[in-house]
């Protein structure tokens, strides 16, 4: 992998990571057509660089989250279905669902259809473009909040997409579009601080300083592009709904499929 890669990579992941599109599936599309290999390192990169786009969440959301105990408690509750999962599941996804693009492309297509079909039968529903008041997600109940994690523990499957399981799992709950928006972006903090961390300790520290070079380069990168990316998802989602990634997911599946069909990928 080169650095040209990692900066790619890190655009990709930053402009991912946060919409109802799979970052994990992106990447691996991205680096397929980059002809990189799957190694172990490119699947712990993958793994790491999303921890910039999430410090991303850190920078924006730092003075609400700490503004209440109540914030840090309601995302840990939501964090321990993800966690269990994860945990029990990491051997699992690191070895034969990172980088298989067959799954990637089944995921995106059926998540393609859940939303389309999901804002049709809600296409009647007022999109609320008020402020949401701070201490919503203070208020979120405990059934919601396992509801929540256990949608997220989902994206262990590459290309359902963290993001899109929240999100459309919280409006189903009857959650507000902006309020839902922003909790998935900050349950992504411990999840992927702690995904990182455990792969990070899994690999023992064994990159090479030029593997390390290309961890910063995506890392930075990612982190920069994904602070633009919220701040215009959270203006976008007011008066929109999340069709147009609906049938983005469903057109790419498709189209993956058809590469791997006639062997182009």
């Amino acid at each position: 992998m080169t650095l040209i890669h990692s900066l790619i990579l890190g655009i990709v992941e930053g402009l991912t990571e946060f919409l109802p599109i799979s970052s994990t599936a992106h990447m691996d599309i991205v680096r397929a057509f980059l002809s990189i290999p799957a190694s172990p390192f490119v699947k712990s990169f993958e793994i790491i660089i999303q921890l910039g786009a999430i410090s991303a969440v850190i920078i924006l959301y730092a003075r609400k989250v700490f503004s209440s105990f109540i914030y840090i408690r309601n995302l840990a509750i939501a964090f321990i279905p993800t966690g269990i999962i994860g945990f029990l599941l990491y051997k699992v996804i690191k070895s034969f669902l990172l980088g298989n693009i067959l799954v990637e492309a089944v995921a995106l297509l059926v998540g393609g259809i859940i939303i389309v079909l999901f804002e049709r039968r809600n296409r009647n529903s007022i999109l609320k473009a008020e402020n949401i008041e701070e201490d919503n997600i203070k208020n979120m109940t405990p059934r919601q909040l396992i509801i929540l994690g256990t949608a997220q523990a989902l994206a262990v499957i590459p290309g359902v997409s963290r993001s899109g399981a929240v999100i459309i799992s919280g409006r189903a709950l009857g959650l507000n579009r902006k309020l839902i928006t922003e909790f998935s972006f900050l349950l992504a903090v411990p999840t992927m601080l702690l995904a990182t961390t455990y792969d990070i300790y899994k690999s023992g520290l064994s990159f090479s300083s030029s593997e390390w070079g290309s961890i910063i380069v995506g890392f930075l990168v990612s982190f920069i592009v994904a602070i633009v990316v919220i701040k215009w998802l959270i203006e976008y989602i007011k008066k929109n709904s999340f069709m147009i990634f609906g049938w983005y997911r469903i057109i790419l599946g498709i189209f993956l499929l058809l590469l791997l069909f006639f062997n182009f990928l």
